[in-house]
Parts: C-alpha cells; structure tokens; sequence
C-alpha cells in the first residue's frame, strides 16, 4: 500500500501543465526517432539530453522528458519494421517477420495499430512491476556495503552483452576503454592528476555527457558522411495503410499471446544486460514453438507482431528497475538516463527513494500517462509518422550535428568540449566499423569512479585484505553470476545468434 500511496503523490507531481507537455513532446519526439532506421531510443535519448539542458529544465522535468523518449522510440521502432522490413532498432527486428507480410497482403495499418496496442500493454503492465518491484530491491540493496557494491558493478561489466553478445572480448576491450577514461582527471583521494598531460581542461576529468553525445550522435553523422548519403530512399515506405484499427476478433486471439511476451519480457528487462533484444527475440520464438500450429508465423500472423512487441516494451520497462533501485543500468538506454540523472546531482539507488522520492514517483507516474498518450497518439497519428520516414538523411544528420553542438556548448560553454565530442564520435565511428559495443564504455565512464571508490573503501576497511570482495553470501552470489553471464555467451551464444538469423531467413526477413 506503500507503493500506491507514493504513486499518488508521483501522480501529483506529473499532472502539471508542464510535464504534461514535455511527456507528450517526449512520446511524439521519441516515436519519430524510433521510426528513423539506424537511431533508436539510445541515439534519441543521447540526442536530447543537450536539449534539456538547454531549456534549463529541473530534474525531474527533465527525465520526464527523456523517458518520454524513451518510451516512444520504442514504440517507434515498429513502424519501419512493418512498413519497410528495417527495423528501427535490434529489438524492433522480430516484428518485421510478421508484421511485413501483413503490410503486404493490404493490413499495414492493422498491423501498426495491434503493434501499437501490444506495446501499450507491455509497458503499461512492466510498469506496474516497476512500482511493486523497484521498492522491494531497494530493501535488499540496503544489505549492501562496499564490496557487494563493487562486485555488482562488475556484474553489470560481466553480463553487459547478455545472450545476444556477439564477441565478449570485444565486450570486454570496450569496458576497459571506458574505465581507463573515466580514470582521466585528479585522483579524489590522493589528489594526483592521471592522463591529463598537464591540460589543465582535464583537471576535472572527462564530462560523460560529451561522451555519450559524442560516441551515440556524432558517430551516426560520420557514419552517413561515409556513406555519402547512399540509402536515401527511405521513402519507399507503403502509404496505403487499409483500415488503422484492430478487429475485436484478433484482440481476443491475441491476448494470451501478449500477456505472455509481457511476462517473458518484463523477465529479461530486470536482468541486467539483457534487454529489449533478448525479450522480444525470446517472446517470439516461444510463441511461435507453442501456439503455431498451423505453420501461419512468418506468413503476417498477428500474434507474431503481438509477441515482439509486447516483449520489447515491457523489457523497456524492466530495465528501469536496477537502474532506479541499484543504480546499475538494465540497457543502453538506460545508461544513457542513468548518466542524465547523475548529470542532474541525482544519484540512482537505494537512497533514491527517499532522497528523491518526486523524482522517482513521478517519473513512474509519468511512465502511465505517456503510455496512454502514446496509444492515443500511435493510431490516429500513424499517417504522419509515416511520412517521417521520407525525411532524407541529408536534412536530418545536419540537424543531429547542429542539436548535439549547441547543446554541449550549452552546457559547458567551453570549446574544448566541443573538441573532446568531436573525437568521441571519431572513436565512435572506428568502434562501430569495428563491431565493437558502445555501452560497455558508456558504462565504464558512469560507473568507473564509483567502482574505484567502492574497491578502495572495501580495502581499506579490510586493511588492504582482497578477501573481503569475496567474504560474504551476498557477493560470492553476485560472483558467481557475474562470471557465467560472462561465460554464457561465449558458450550459448552462438546458439541463440544462429537461432535468431535462422528464425529470420526461415521467414524470408534480413536477420540484420
């Protein structure tokens, strides 16, 4: 009953005039950005944090806004899935098996609406769970010290790639990339610079803003100057969308289809390195294992559009659980929010509920009412997302350029971080030609200092014995999976990512 009292004071705090209106920019922004193949929600939300900042937003304003965005890109990511067989993101990748067979066979606009109700479904109900489950880790979480600390950091290192990691080394050089910036500064405890080659801008180290700006946005701009515009025709989208409602028969077939990809995806938000992929790719293939019996997946039937979508939007929301109770990111996206909110002087974690209970209560409220909104806004609205889809990349990546540069010089009013968001998306850029992982880094510049502090404390409450990292219950089991979500992978791995590229071929989709 905690719960739902805090949730009405949350409700207070998100039914103003003002978080209204940045919800429902967030959720038309952040499907628009969903739509546009190759950006996602982590570009978007990387995209407007400057904007934030530069509308001189508060804090809890401002996470309004960015998990608005959040929120409608992944609801977004559906719309090219089924129109023009991309997907917008990873995750959106299962419903184009499905879902563009039916814009084939005349049912685009059924399959964007059932797409848009499933999504609904799956973030409404994963956010329940965010309200009865984030406060009960937090009890857990205040079990930990020093030691459990650091070995859950690392854990969120360890199973950062989940399932669906296509190289754990990579992984693991991307990590050390990040940990070895965020070492860039003055040492908080014995006040000796490192890696600053007497730049007296380095001083304070490197501002992880820049560098999530720089690594997500800048690097899709080199990415099309290298490209030099090729796949500009974005605008083959089918326009002849047929009827843009659900038939109450396929709701009713369709149901059982989407409380199970909820379920299954909510599951794979709250582990942490999972994700949306792993939710949505796991709700398909068990739905197509236990209920097709007919052979019709692949062929546009709607529970195959049903279960993707409904895993993918509850994994979005599952994911916000460690991040707002652990502090410890359940995807990309959320790392990027997570660095948003220390950003703001707002520490995620077990505290977080009773520092910041404004922040936290009515960002969850604000999750409810920009779920509804972005049903109300999905299926009236899909005609105009559709023509977002015919936007050039030569008018949008100068605008991401423009966006990213006035928004960190916004922020910092100094040039030399403009430089420094220059060279992230230069290294950006070579890591994703690479096939190395950007979070891992993103992740290592949060939680490197933390994770510094956290060791240092523990030793010295140790008197410089290491055996305290592995001394109690609690940290041998978070050890313990630490070490087989590393190991996983590299065993499982190649299993799931044959299976997936089988899965897509076998339906006639590009796995990529």
């Amino acid at each position: 009953m905690d719960a739902l009292a805090s949730l009405m004071d949350g409700f207070a705090v998100a039914l103003t005039w003002q978080n209204l209106g940045l919800a429902l920019l967030g959720c038309f922004l952040g499907t628009i950005i969903g739509a546009m193949p190759g950006l996602g929600p982590s570009n978007g939300v990387a995209i407007l944090i400057p904007v934030a900042f530069t509308l001189g937003l508060p804090a809890t304003p401002a996470i309004i806004l960015l998990t608005s965005v959040y929120y409608g890109a992944m609801y977004g990511g559906r719309i090219s899935s089924i129109l023009l067989n991309i997907p917008g993101d990873e995750p959106a990748m299962m419903t184009t098996l499905d879902g563009y067979p039916m814009a084939r066979q005349g049912k685009a606009g059924e399959a964007l609406a059932l797409s848009g109700v499933a999504s609904f479904v799956g973030a409404f109900f994963a956010t329940w769970g965010l309200v009865f489950l984030a406060p009960l880790l937090v009890k857990v979480a205040l079990l930990f010290g020093p030691a459990e600390y650091f070995a859950l950091f690392l854990l969120a290192f360890a199973t950062l790639g989940g399932i669906a990691s296509r190289n754990q080394a990579k992984a693991a050089i991307a990590a050390a990339i990040g940990l070895g910036i965020a070492m860039i500064g003055v040492d908080g405890q014995t006040g000796v610079p490192r890696f600053t080659f007497d730049n007296v801008h380095l001083f304070d180290g490197i501002d992880f803003l820049v560098a999530i700006v720089g690594l997500f946005a800048l690097s899709e701009v080199f990415i099309f100057l290298e490209h030099r515009g090729e796949g500009e025709g974005a605008g083959k989208a089918k326009t002849d969308l047929g009827r843009i409602t659900v038939p109450l028969k396929t709701l009713k077939e369709t149901s059982g289809t989407m409380t199970r990809g909820t379920i299954i995806g909510f599951i794979a938000g709250v582990l942490p390195g999972a994700g949306a992929s792993l939710g949505s790719f796991v709700a398909y293939t068990l739905e197509k294992r236990f209920v097709d019996r007919k052979g019709t997946f692949g062929k546009g039937d709607p529970r195959g559009v049903a279960a993707p979508e409904a895993g993918n939007n509850a994994a979005a929301g599952g994911a916000l659980v460690p991040m707002l109770a652990l502090g410890v990111p359940g995807s990309g996206t959320t790392a990027v929010l997570l660095a948003m909110l220390l950003a703001l002087n707002i520490t995620p974690g077990p505290l977080l509920f009773q520092s910041n209970p404004d922040v936290v209560w009515g960002l969850i409220a604000a999750l409810f009412i920009g779920n509804i909104m972005l049903l109300a806004l999905n299926i009236p609205m899909v005609g105009v997302f559709v023509r977002v889809l015919q936007v050039p990349p030569r008018i949008l990546m100068p605008a991401v350029a423009m966006i990213s540069a006035v928004g960190i010089y916004g922020i910092s009013g100094s040039s030399f971080d403009l430089l420094v968001m220059v060279g992230f998306g230069v290294l950006g850029w070579v890591l994703r030609k690479l096939d190395v992982p950007l979070v891992p880094i993103i992740l290592g510049v949060l939680l490197g200092n933390m994770m510094e502090a956290n060791l240092r404390r523990a030793l010295t409450i140790s008197n410089g014995d290491w055996s305290i990292l592995w001394s109690s219950p609690l940290t041998i089991g978070l050890w313990f999976v630490a070490i087989v979500g590393f190991v996983l992978p590299m065993v499982a791995g190649r299993f799931f990512r044959v299976s997936r590229h089988h899965t897509a071929a076998e339906e006639g989709a590009d796995p990529d």
